[in-house]
């Protein structure tokens, strides 16, 4: 009874001060109204003008041409190979934020920008046109790249229900899924890779991809959310004359107040070269600054000017200033006095309810806040709902540890989940749980661009299930053994990122202990990250021991690897003849025969560099001789492939016994090449 006295007076007490004390004590926020302009001109992209290299920051495969003077994506001066142009994606945005949001309004800013664009495809042997095309985008960060392909390298799908974003696309090729009614068209695309507006340039009487220089004139009017877009031939005119598009148009749900502007384009299976020769963008927004207070420089400066007037306005001052800090005094006073009440009879109550409950268990303690991006524990609940329910149409595929399932974040984020199967975790040749936490929390901490990060993890009585990042591009034996064909300059890569990445892993007296195909991912950019590694720690001799023991066993490991990445089939494949059915015995065959480049696969015809080929094929067998004969460590495997040290003489003839291999598995055991589970 007496709490809710003390609560219903303090509400009249803030009722109170609301209306008598309130308007007295505070002043108006509302001031003179002025206009934040951003103006951005880059008549060329030539690195002599120093603008162009501290102003335009390029992210992922954009480039600066030096020969055109242009912003381009991809860069085909990187590589001769047309293949390896294939499947990127690039951003090129202006270095700073601009204002382009009036949350106090919530009115967006007006904006107008024009630029002349042009896009080529890099070979003449290509018969299809487009890939895939090019947009002027508004983001909310500078760090984001988008997928290639279809996703014009706007956004990236894995993350993308709370990303705001705003895009104008021109897009060369035709994706149905995404609604796109051929493949010469501009779209407007908000918060999303669907289009909201679709216009056909070819009404017009543009083709994006006949090869001429285009430019486009955007012009948006904040207050009245109105757009208008021009598109033409490029001339000396900054204006080109047809009007494509002119309507209603609310950005304010896709904005924030300080968003980054500039360009993003992606190839996918048909390659094509974006560049954007100029670019001119200006915006002006409103924003409302305060009164003057009492205390700014102007009237301590007007106090001055004379003793009488310093002291009439002195007095003047105490005056009207009297009443309004008194009665907030008194306000202050009563409204801490009833919270000081209220908030004894609570803590009373509480103890009287904790005398009651003294053989009760105590609570868990509250989790302290975490940085962002800290792996941290999940309960079962939030990964079941994640998955929906473990559902079977969340399922990415299983192994002998367990199953691999996507799930979705209540953030819109999509990660991979590994659920240990019971019989891993109770079987001789898996560990016990005390154990594989610990190594959990270790794999936690360990940070390479290579290595896939880790969300977090789930145990309880019944599970216990690892969290990672998810890579929609998925794993590279779904690439290399699955339809289409992977490049050798793509392959060479993933073969150099995963070497990275297992001598980094061995750098800290930890190993994979789980090397194939199925655990290395492909990013956005196809560059290689390895996951689902269980590490050793080295805390004690025996540890010691367990870690060089497995790290040997991930050199020969990778060497399996990089046989099946230069060869496109399985260590064990069951549709070649059974001379050629053991992959590795296969290939120490082929050496001493003096016939390697039978090999390298022949699904990738005559764009192979088949003379770094076979040097990575002997760095591959290299790994698979036996410790004592002369198997390298991760870190000269590394030197080799990076030019940086000769590769040693193989021996001329397989040696005897050279491994314990089980070809029924695919798998080796004992010392000489390490345990695996």
């Amino acid at each position: 009874m007496e709490i809710r006295i003390c609560f219903f007076w303090f509400l009249g007490l803030l009722q109170y001060y609301a209306i008598f004390v309130q308007p007295s004590a505070t002043t108006t926020n509302g001031g003179p109204v002025i206009n934040v302009t951003k103006h951005i001109s880059f008549t060329n992209f030539n690195l002599d003008d120093p603008r162009v290299i501290s102003d335009v920051k390029l992210l992922g495969s954009a480039k600066l041409s030096v020969e055109n003077g242009a912003i381009q994506i991809p860069d085909e001066s990187s590589s001769s190979d047309v293949f390896d142009l294939k499947h990127q994606a690039g951003r090129a945005i202006y270095s700073s934020p601009v204002r382009l949001f009036d949350p106090g309004t919530q009115t967006p800013a007006s904006f107008q920008t024009t630029f002349a664009f042009q896009f080529s495809n890099n070979s003449s042997n290509l018969i299809n046109h487009g890939g895939s095309g090019l947009t002027f985008i508004i983001v909310p960060d500078e760090f984001t790249v988008g997928r290639p392909g279809p996703w014009l390298g706007m956004l990236n799908d894995a993350c993308q229900e709370d990303y705001k974003a705003v895009a104008i696309e021109f897009d060369t090729r035709q994706n149905p899924q995404f609604g796109d009614p051929n493949d010469n068209h501009v779209g407007i695309n908000l918060g999303t890779i669907v289009s909201n507006i679709t216009i056909d340039a070819s009404d017009f009487g543009v083709f994006l991809h006949d090869g001429s220089v285009h430019r486009a004139w955007i012009k948006y009017d904040g207050p009245k959310r109105w757009m208008e877009i021009h598109l033409g031939s490029d001339g000396h005119d900054d204006f080109p004359s047809k009007q494509i598009f002119s309507g209603p148009l609310d950005l304010a749900p896709h904005l924030n107040e300080y968003m980054f502007v500039g360009f993003s384009a992606s190839t996918g299976n048909i390659t094509q070269i974006h560049k954007v020769l100029s670019w001119n963008f200006s915006s002006n927004s409103q924003a409302f600054l305060r009164f003057p207070s009492d205390e700014t420089c102007e009237n301590k400066i007007f106090l001055q000017k004379s003793d009488s007037v310093q002291s009439s306005t002195i007095q003047k001052n105490k005056k009207s200033h009297k009443e309004p800090p008194s009665g907030f005094l008194i306000f202050v006073t009563v409204a801490v006095i009833a919270l000081a009440i209220t908030i004894g009879f609570f803590c009373s109550r509480r103890r009287r309810g904790s005398r009651n409950h003294d053989n009760s268990k105590l609570t868990d303690k509250t989790d302290r806040p975490r940085p962002p991006n800290k792996p941290r524990r999940f309960t079962f609940s939030e990964i079941s709902a994640a998955t929906r329910g473990f559902s079977e149409a969340e399922i990415l595929g299983s192994d002998a540890r367990g199953m691999y399932y996507r799930g979705k974040l209540p953030n819109g984020c999509q990660v991979a989940i590994k659920r240990l199967s019971p019989e891993f975790l109770n079987s001789q040749q898996g560990l016990d749980k005390r154990r594989i936490l610990k190594e959990i929390g270790a794999m936690s901490r360990v940070r390479h661009p290579n290595l896939v990060p880790i969300r977090g993890w789930c145990h309880d009585s019944r599970e216990m299930m690892i969290v990672y990042d998810f890579y929609t591009n998925g794993s590279l034996d779904k690439w290399l053994f699955g339809v289409g064909v992977l490049p050798w300059t793509r392959r060479f890569r993933v073969i150099n990122d995963v070497a990275e990445a297992l001598s980094f892993l061995h750098s800290k007296q930890l190993a994979h202990k789980n090397m194939k195909t199925s655990s290395v991912f492909l990013d956005v950019s196809f560059r290689a990250v390895v996951g689902d590694f269980g590490m050793v720690l080295a805390a004690t001799e025996s540890k010691r021991f367990e870690a060089a023991v497995s790290q040997t066993a991930d050199v020969f490991e990778f060497g399996i690897f990089v046989l099946e990445v230069v060869s496109g089939r399985g260590r064990l494949d069951s549709e070649v003849n059974r001379e050629e059915r053991d992959l590795v015995d296969f290939a120490w065959r082929m050496h001493m025969k003096n016939e390697k480049a039978k090999v390298v696969d022949p699904r990738m015809g005559s764009l192979v560099n088949l003379e770094q080929a076979i040097r990575v094929l002997d760095i591959g067998l290299l790994c698979t001789l036996n410790e004592s004969k002369g198997r390298p460590n991760m870190g000269e495997v590394v030197e080799f492939l990076s030019m940086d040290r000769p590769i040693p003489e193989l021996p001329a003839s397989r040696p005897m016994a050279l491994f314990p291999y089980n070809s029924a598995t695919g798998l080796c055991s004992g010392y000489s090449c390490g345990p695996f589970k």
